[in-house]
């Protein structure tokens, strides 16, 4: 166990990828047990991926790019732009409701975050906004991707639990919808304090006719997640099959109803699949030898008496697990502490009466914080690069919203019901 350690944080700490890092690690380890060897190693890594359910994760993103190319996010921003031009720091608001909006397409963080600092941030810093706010609140409110559906954080969780992939989804939409009204509040108060993009006298009162209008052109966005929700409900596919489905319909909407998706964004949105594909699903292959290391070691039972000799309150307990998966989330990528921690934390909490599905999506909004954190924030560098922020302007304008997540997270861990209501509603 001493040697999987050492190698895991040596190879971090050199900043080696991650995918190698877990998988040098594991292989370390097999070459010091003699009951081991490395066919069994190579066997993990290739059962990891021998799995049907996995098929979700590379169709969910397709879709993800395919929606992105193909006028469904201008349609989306326009309908942002709408309901925020009478508020306070009305730029910053687009993010929030934007982040809201795009969780039904994009399914990740990072993506929706570079997104929104590319298309608001030339626009926000021409409106006196400082760098480091512009890529806090365009980063941290991605968060909200995290768990309103087809969430791939949830879908992994899902796979790796065997816990139901359209109760996490339906889950998701309440504890989504209400970190918008966190962050939006955040915003609101946040750009009132530093007098950003205060609301023009002269703007026009939102109407119905606005409204009606936009969400004739943005309604097809607006119904994917509940087509996926409703589809998984009624048994009409499977949530791997639903993956499918989802590419299919951005095929469609794209193609023949928004008319937008060209060959050529086709071939570009299919380039990007392969890449990020390449980078999750290597990751998802090389924890095949780490997590068999770690159940060799009885890591799992070691942390569960360790953790359960603290206190037996299931409330504190899932805050302390919080608490732990948002320290490893700053240091580890989110695709590997699901994999890696899923099959660690979900019998501890099912055995003190924690609903699986409730600990999933406060598990996938504070694995998914970790990217958005320093020092390794994979979406922190990436919105910072784009306009060239200093990282530590951005930590310290982060500060009031990360606050704003904690607090909706506290409530959410004391309030299972609203995290349970919609999943127990629609699938009983």
């Amino acid at each position: 166990m001493t040697l999987l350690l050492i190698c895991f944080v040596v190879f971090l700490v050199l900043g080696m990828p991650i995918a190698f890092v877990i998988g040098i690690a594991g292989f370390a380890y097999f070459s010091s047990v003699e009951f081991l060897n490395f066919e069994t190693a190579t066997q993990m890594i290739v059962s990891q991926s021998q799995s049907f359910a996995f098929l979700a994760v590379p169709f969910f993103i397709f879709a993800g790019n395919l929606m992105n190319v193909s006028g469904i996010t201008q349609r989306l921003l326009s309908l942002a732009r709408l309901v925020t031009r009478r508020m306070y720091g009305g730029t910053a608001q687009i993010s929030v409701v934007m982040s809201t909006l795009m969780g039904g397409v994009s399914g990740s963080a990072t993506a929706d975050a570079a997104m929104e600092t590319r298309i608001l941030g030339p626009e926000m810093m021409r409106l006196g906004y400082r760098k480091g706010y512009i890529c806090a609140v365009n980063c941290i409110t991605a968060l909200i991707t995290a768990t309103i559906p087809p969430s791939l954080g949830l879908i992994i969780f899902g796979f790796v639990g065997e816990v139901s992939i359209g109760r996490l989804f339906a889950a998701g939409i309440i504890p989504g919808i209400l970190m918008m009204v966190f962050l939006m509040a955040t915003t609101s108060l946040t750009s009132r304090i530093k007098r950003y993009d205060p609301p023009k006298p002269d703007a026009p009162r939102l109407t119905f006719g606005e409204i009606g209008a936009n969400l004739k052109e943005s309604i097809w966005a607006l119904l994917f997640p509940v087509i996926l929700i409703v589809g998984i409900r009624f048994g009409v596919f499977t949530p791997s099959e639903s993956g499918a489905f989802a590419v299919v319909y951005a095929l469609i909407i794209g193609r023949f109803v928004y008319k937008e998706l060209t060959w050529k964004n086709f071939k570009e949105a299919l380039i990007t699949t392969l890449k990020d594909n390449g980078a999750i699903m290597l990751i998802i292959a090389m924890s095949g030898p780490f997590s068999y290391a770690i159940t060799w070691v009885k890591l799992p039972v070691v942390l569960s008496n360790l953790i359960f000799g603290i206190t037996d309150n299931p409330q504190i307990l899932v805050l302390i697990m919080l608490g732990f998966l948002f320290i490893t989330g700053m240091f580890v990528d989110s695709n590997v502490n699901f994999l890696l921690l899923t099959p660690i934390f979900l019998p501890m909490v099912k055995s003190v009466g924690i609903d699986p599905v409730h600990f999933g999506v406060l598990m996938a909004t504070v694995v998914t914080l970790g990217v958005m954190t320093p020092p390794i924030g994979s979406a922190l560098y990436t919105v910072c690069g784009i306009i060239n922020c200093p990282p530590e302007e951005y930590t310290k304008a982060s500060l009031p919203f990360l606050a704003a997540v904690l607090l909706e997270l506290a409530i959410l861990v004391f309030l299972p019901g609203l995290v349970l209501w919609i999943p127990n509603m629609i699938f009983g």
